[in-house]
């Protein structure tokens, strides 16, 4: 069976190709490690404690799955297999290797703000993967409108519109930023 992931994320891949077995093409492949890399990354920056760390968890991770290339029709969902690939390696470090401290530089080897770059701009992507009107309660949000009275002014809904849209848009928000379900709102910004 071929995951639905494969085909949406191979938009010029037809669906009967897909069929056909052609995934261990390294075509195929290469846009099916290119489709997953963001999502492995956000899980790889909540397990690990740098961002290098974090990166080569992620790139270990499509490493195997490349090795693994002409096994991956049989998977029926590749996100979750290749999530589970990337924890089962992240367990493994752990296990191998004691946490050793490293001796402390005089300065960050990276700027700090790199990191809250690269968490704003996956929740901005985030954020336009939102349907159009909860998309646009959240730029509005972003820019500092808070109030659903003002908002329902502004975009013309009725103010409890607003308020299950801004709910919905959250809750999605949560989810494609690995967020727990009830993690506080300002989490996300």
């Amino acid at each position: 069976m071929i995951p639905s992931m494969i085909t949406s994320a191979i938009p010029s891949l037809p669906a009967s190709r897909a069929s056909a077995g052609l995934l261990a093409s390294p075509h195929c492949t290469t846009h099916l490690m290119v489709a997953l890399h963001p999502d492995l990354m956000r899980l790889a920056r909540r397990l690990a404690d740098s961002e290098s760390e974090a990166q080569d968890l992620a790139q270990e991770t499509l490493l195997k799955l490349w090795r693994r290339r002409h096994d991956l029709s049989r998977v029926d969902d590749l996100r979750a297999y290749a999530r589970a690939a990337l924890r089962n390696l992240y367990r493994q470090g752990l296990r191998r290797a004691p946490h050793l401290p490293l001796e402390e530089e005089d300065g960050p080897s990276a700027d700090p703000e790199v990191f809250a770059s690269l968490a704003l701009s996956d929740l901005q992507d985030a954020i336009a993967r939102l349907p159009r009107e909860q998309a646009a309660l959240m730029a509005l949000v972003m820019a500092g409108e808070t109030s659903p009275a003002a908002l329902a002014g502004q975009t013309g809904c009725a103010k409890n519109t607003v308020m299950s849209r801004l709910a919905r848009a959250r809750a999605q928000l949560r989810r494609e930023m690995d967020l727990a379900p009830g993690a506080p709102v300002a989490s996300l910004f």
